[in-house]
């Protein structure tokens, strides 16, 4: 070959993998901050779990509406059925909160009274609605 040809062949490739080379820098660089920025984003928004298990368990017994329940259950049924909770979900990304059972505590099998979700790491406290089949405030929960 020439070096007229070899340089009609070889200067354009080397101009076109500059170019190449070059917008891949620029679009690396103006990648980068947006990936940090959602990697920054995530690692804030995940919850920080500072009420654990026994804590939310404690917050749902020892509400009055669920006391009172107790005390009367186990009063009516003369101490044949004890009223019991427990964390039945621990909290994860997706949903942030325990979900805690109350029951009655029969010998062979348990009746579900109330179920709560604590949220975490707040600590408010939602109880499901039946007739609704959402949770609500314990503002708006008129139990029977």
């Amino acid at each position: 070959m020439t070096s007229t040809v070899k340089k009609l062949v070889t200067y354009p490739f080397m101009a076109v993998s500059l170019m190449g080379l070059v917008n891949y820098s620029a679009i690396a660089q103006t990648h980068k901050p947006q990936v940090s920025r959602v990697l920054s984003s995530s690692t804030i928004s995940q919850p920080t779990q500072v009420i654990d298990e026994k804590t939310a368990l404690n917050l749902v017994w020892k509400l009055p509406q669920v006391q009172r329940k107790a005390k009367t259950i186990e009063r009516l049924s003369k101490g044949a059925i004890r009223v019991a909770a427990a964390v039945d979900r621990h909290p994860t990304l997706e949903e942030p909160y325990y979900t805690v059972q109350v029951f009655e505590n029969h010998v062979e099998y348990t009746d579900t009274i109330y179920w709560f979700r604590v949220l975490s790491p707040s600590g408010d406290i939602q109880v499901l609605d039946i007739l609704q089949n959402q949770y609500i405030s314990l503002d708006k929960w008129k139990p029977n």
